[in-house]
């Protein structure tokens, strides 16, 4: 399987409700180093995965709106505990979305995977990885 990968980083703020997040329940900040790794049983007639310009910004243009934002504030997540992992699942979803429309520089149905990691620290990430 060949991969390529590309990353970017988002700032935002947010809160959890639910006793099982502690202090996170109050308003608290992120920095999130975010990966996008696509995955492709072949190259292209090219000799790659996919357009890793576009790849990057298909990355930037799902992180943007969220950037220096407060989630909660976000109609898109009314109600919604905005957990690494869930991030990590609707960012997959929306650039899932482009790689299938062949905006990643190749036909969708050519690429296997991809997977999106949101990278909270040195020690901890969580992410979400699903086929095309």
């Amino acid at each position: 399987m060949f991969t390529v990968t590309v990353r970017d980083h988002v700032m935002i703020a947010h809160s959890f409700k639910g006793d099982l997040f502690g202090p996170a329940q109050r308003l608290h900040g992120a920095t999130y180093v975010v990966d996008l790794r696509i995955n492709a049983e072949t190259l292209d007639a090219n000799g790659v995965v996919v357009d890793i310009g576009a790849a990057h910004a298909a990355l930037s243009d799902t992180l943007q709106p969220w950037a220096y934002r407060n989630l909660d504030e976000l109609e898109e997540f009314a109600g919604v505990n905005t957990t690494t992992e869930f991030l990590a699942k609707t960012a997959f979803d929306r650039i899932a979305a482009v790689a299938r429309s062949g905006g990643l520089g190749r036909p969708g149905n050519e690429l296997a995977s991809l997977e999106v990691v949101f990278n909270e620290s040195h020690v901890a990430s969580a992410g979400y990885r699903g086929t095309l």
